[in-house]
């Protein structure tokens, strides 16, 4: 569950230290060929990346262009190229905003302040900022070279390596709408330049390619033999063309459709071996080699082992054998020029188009991604591990789009991919139900968006909704369905036609259907109250079930007409109440829509503006418990309201502005679980705090500790890790869930807590339970700001024989005993001269509960073996006094009269010597030679050890296995007590009667220093 990558750049004479680019996941840095990777991209404000590029004179130096350069329908967007100098640590912004999309980045290798940016350009919109861009002052100022015109970017371009003046350049004429796509036009052409781009010859039929007007053009050139140069080319006719001479006439190799007619918006790129002009890699959903210039290829990875549909691939010059893969599912990496690859399942980069959940206890999230189907897959889970890809399970294939879980029964989950196709699907048997709406008629089809809109009657659990052109109601979960709505569309003929989609080269898949519907939002306050939202603009309304619907178009002030409206959030709080998301990219238009009625439409507000967020709008959630507080996803990140929308705050905390795509709230534990388009999925544990914040519409309390409310905690079992243990690098474990019970609260401190006033940078959470009594205590960190800690729902134990006797209020020095019983605990939180304190409810495991019998005896019988243990540990400690009595004993006689010193010294060797065989019989003999393991011996603490263990070790009343140990533990305690006893009350009472007759002298006699 990778996402795509866009571009890849390696140090030449060190490929450990690799940058990758990822579509919608920003730039990510190995430094060891890959056994780990970090994002470095992370704090700049969009993460939407189509190229990268190194110095290689001075590898610290990278280049990373935004936006990427394979415009399919959800092409991400960028806002220029940056430059870090530090190897990722830092990043600037150098500037070509407005070129929006930067496919390529080509560095002088002489002089590396000489750049060549190549902007593919935004392909929704006209504009002049597009072409090849040059610096030469490393990115302080930039000029434009080539531009044909404002539909046409450079799709390829490369540079002689012998000559860094000498490049080609593709520029390539496309044009996206919301309903079309068109490649080709006057703006394509193949330009070459001698000069460093001072002047550009456009090639053409004279020079032996086709005649004809051109689409999209891939190129390479030979690193071993610069005169060879390939170029793949989209025309009337396709082909694939090579030049012998450096560029100047083309020759055509291939014509076969198979290998030069593909998908060449999104593919398109070629490849040449560094060290064998010859040999020819065909870059698109499998990779095809040819070792005859062309002329033929054989697949080198087909339609699987890796991910399909490949976008870059980049080949060591120095060592062609070594070989990076980027793909719409991640990336791979081959050591044997492609005979074997490794996939790197550790980049999180998936591209999630829409995020849902059930109410399994762990909850189950669920999602469908861009190319990489639908999936759903545990929160958390009690599983001694982190979150791992094998957790997971796929419910469809394709791309993946909304996951709704079925309100009866959560093995069962509705799932989409692109056409409307639509299964129900039991993830714990596998049973697939195909229930895609038929269409209405041989002439009456169904028009479904690429992303169709989807969802479950809040009053009825067999009903669900599915959006073509029409609402599509099933009563049944899928079986059957009617149609209850006309067209809610503007079923504008022009732009439904698919027939001619995709210009030169026709591509009809489903990517571009238009005038549909993309969300269906029933209301969970009033039945038959259902909005519905558009790719067309129109926003409609029913209040009777479908029977009627009021449209909205044209009536909601600041709204673009005909805008996409791709989500819809019907109030929990008022049933004339709505937020309708909208967004206007496709028609060139970046900033944010969002609008709220609370009058079932009559009137309209916007929730936010460009001043309120950055990025155009995706998604909104309003938490179902504080009204005040508010969510809202853009392209370039997630924001809050705690103030019901009328101010709001990007929220970091090592969240990047990446693109956000869908919210959730999972009500039973207020987790906001979030989908992003470009870093996977992301879950925000316990936003309870949050709701305290937006009760005080955002203002903090005056209170310099407030304590918040806790989510419900389990004492489960954690199980083993499946599929492997300890071997774990090399793999993606996402963070798990901490166990315990999450405790949250805010230390407000400010300048003026100063001397008496100053709150500590720790504190102590103490824990009471129902009778008020207290039964643990905890040292806590109490930072400046936000605090989380765990409580591991235990009570206080006891010392461990050989610990050291605690000092005063020690904190976590405190140890930690049974678990406590299930029920209601106070936590009071304490810093200083500050407290407040909180309630928290401890639950049972619900899968595998302890019966209250078997804690009530297990209690009792641990109680009565602490008894006995406590008795060993006062035992040892009182050993541990005498042995260091006599130590300071024997280190005063040093300078007493040996005549009553040497006797006594020799009474407290005795003494010692019978000391040590108790000890032993508590702890056993200390082992003298030396190797691994030790002796098998019978001792009170390993005795002792076997009792607990088999009184905790299992969910059981102790019995008579168990007070047959413990009476062997007892006789054991008996046996050193009584020796421990008769030597303190005998030899050491006469010990310490001799010493303390004995003069002891500690002082001597000096003479005055002359």
């Amino acid at each position: 569950m990778s996402g795509r990558i866009t571009a890849i750049d390696a140090v030449w004479t060190n490929t450990d230290i690799m940058y990758i680019a990822s579509a919608g996941g920003g730039v990510w840095k190995t430094t060891n060929g890959g056994a780990s990777w970090k994002p470095v991209f992370d704090e700049q404000p969009i993460l939407n990346i189509g190229s990268v590029a190194i110095t290689q004179s001075n590898p610290s130096v990278v280049w990373a262009g935004t936006g990427e350069g394979n415009p399919r329908n959800s092409v991400s967007i960028g806002a220029g190229i940056y430059k870090t100098l530090d190897g990722g640590k830092t990043w600037k912004c150098m500037g070509l905003q407005k070129t929006k999309n930067i496919h390529r980045i080509i560095i002088d290798p002489n002089n590396p302040d000489i750049v060549y940016a190549g902007a593919i350009g935004n392909p929704f919109d006209d504009h002049a900022e597009r072409g090849l861009y040059k610096t030469t002052d490393g990115g302080e100022s930039w000029k434009l070279l080539l531009h044909t015109n404002d539909t046409s970017g450079v799709g390829d371009m490369v540079m002689d390596p012998v000559n860094p003046n000498k490049l080609l350049v593709a520029m390539w004429q496309h044009r996206r709408t919301p309903w079309s796509f068109k490649s080709g036009g006057e703006g394509s052409g193949l330009y070459i330049t001698y000069d460093a781009g001072k002047t550009f010859k456009k090639l053409g039929k004279e020079d032996g390619l086709p005649d004809s007007v051109y689409g999209r053009i891939g190129l390479t050139i030979s690193k071993s033999n610069p005169n060879r140069i390939y170029a793949l080319v989209e025309a009337k006719k396709n082909g694939l063309y090579r030049s012998d001479d450096g560029g100047i006439k083309w020759e055509l190799i291939n014509s076969d459709p198979s290998v030069v007619t593909n998908r060449a918006f999104y593919f398109q790129d070629i490849r040449v071996d560094p060290v064998n002009e010859n040999r020819l890699y065909n870059i698109n959903q499998m990779i095809g080699v040819s070792e005859d210039g062309g002329k033929s290829f054989r697949t080198l990875i087909p339609y699987s082992g890796i991910h399909p549909d490949h976008h870059a691939f980049w080949i060591n010059p120095l060592n062609p054998d070594f070989i990076a893969d980027g793909n719409d599912g991640g990336m791979a990496i081959s050591r044997d020029r492609g005979r074997n690859w490794q996939f790197d399942e550790k980049l999180p980069v998936g591209q999630f188009y829409h995020i849902n959940v059930d109410n399994n206890l762990p909850y189950n999230v669920m999602g469908g991604l861009q190319d990489n189907g639908s999936w759903q897959g545990p929160a958390y889970t009690w599983i001694n591990a982190g979150m791992r890809n094998a957790y997971w399970n796929e419910v469809n294939g394709g791309d993946g789009f909304d996951v709704m879980p079925d309100p009866d029964d959560a093995n069962w989950v509705y799932s989409m991919s692109q056409g409307g196709e639509l299964t129900r699907y039991n993830i714990k048997t596998g049973e697939t139900w195909e229930i895609k709406p038929p269409d209405s008629s041989v002439t009456l089809r169904h028009r479904f968006n690429w992303n169709s809109g989807i969802a479950q009657d809040p009053f009825d659990k067999n009903t669900i909704y599915y959006g073509s052109q029409f609402v599509n109601k099933s009563d049944d979960k899928g079986v059957s369905w009617k149609i209850i709505s006309p067209d809610l569309t503007t079923h504008d003929s022009a732009k439904t036609d698919q027939s001619k989609n995709g210009g030169l080269s026709i591509d009809i898949t489903g990517a571009e259907n238009y005038c549909t519907i993309l969300a269906i939002e029933p209301s969970t306050l009033q039945k038959g109250l259902i909005w519905v939202g558009t790719d067309d603009g129109n926003l409609q309304l029913t209040k009777d079930g479908g029977k009627t619907w009021t449209s909205f178009r044209g009536k909601i002030p600041g709204m673009p007409v005909g805008c996409w409206i791709p989500q819809i959030r019907a109030s929990r709080y008022h049933a004339g109440e709505v937020f309708v998301v909208c967004n206007d990219y496709r028609r060139g238009d970046f900033k944010p829509y969002i609008f709220r009625s609370t009058d079932y439409g009559a009137t309209w507000s916007k929730l936010v503006d460009e001043q309120k967020v950055t990025g155009y709008a995706l998604c909104m959630i309003q938490d179902p418990v504080q009204p005040n507080l508010i969510f809202v996803g853009t392209e370039q990140g997630l924001w809050i309201s705690l103030d019901n929308g009328k101010k709001f705050q990007q929220f970091k905390n090592e969240y990047p502005s990446v693109s956000t795509y869908d919210l959730a709230i999972q009500e039973r534990e207020a987790d906001l679980v979030i989908a992003t388009f470009g870093r996977a999925l992301w879950i925000l544990d316990d936003i309870r705090p949050l709701r305290k914040l937006a009760a005080q519409e955002g203002v903090l309390t005056s209170q310099k500790l407030v304590a918040f409310d806790a989510p419900q905690a389990y004492e489960a079992r954690i199980k083993s890790p499946s599929g492997i243990d300890y071997s774990v690098w090399g793999t993606y474990e996402g963070e798990n869930r901490k166990t315990g019970a999450s405790i949250s609260f805010l230390v407000n401190k400010t300048k003026a807590d100063t001397g008496s006033l100053k709150i500590p940078d720790s504190g102590y959470a103490k824990i009471f339970n129902a009778d008020n009594k207290q039964i643990r205590s905890l040292k806590i960190k109490t930072d400046t700001g936000f605090n989380r800690f765990f409580w591991g729902m235990e009570e206080k134990g006891i010392r461990s024989i050989g610990s050291r006797r605690m000092r005063g209020n020690s904190g976590n020095e405190e140890p930690g005993g049974l678990p406590v019983d299930p029920g209601i605990y106070k936590v009071l939180i304490e810093t200083g001269k500050l407290k407040d304190s909180l309630f928290v409810t401890v639950n049972d495991d619900p899968n595998a509960p302890t019966p209250k019998e078997v804690r009530v005896a297990r209690k009792a019988f641990i109680g009565r073996l602490n008894t006995l243990t406590l008795k060993v540990v006062e035992l040892n400690e009182r050993l541990t006094e005498a042995d260091e009595i006599i130590a300071k004993m024997n280190e005063n006689l040093k300078n007493a009269d040996s005549s009553r010193s040497d006797s006594l010294k020799k009474s407290g060797k005795n003494l010692l010597e019978s000391i040590k065989l108790i000890r032993y019989q508590i702890s056993g003999k200390p082992q003298e030679l030396q190797g691994y393991g030790s002796v098998p011996q019978v001792t009170i603490a390993n005795t002792l050890g076997e009792v607990r263990r088999n009184v905790l070790g299992k969910t059981a009343i102790p019995g008579a296995q168990e007070e047959r140990l413990m009476a062997e533990a007892k006789t054991l305690v008996d046996k050193a007590l009584k020796q421990a006893n008769d030597l303190f009350d005998g030899p050491w009472k006469n010990y310490r009667a001799y010493a303390e007759a004995t003069p002891v002298k500690l002082f001597k006699d000096y003479k005055p220093i002359q």
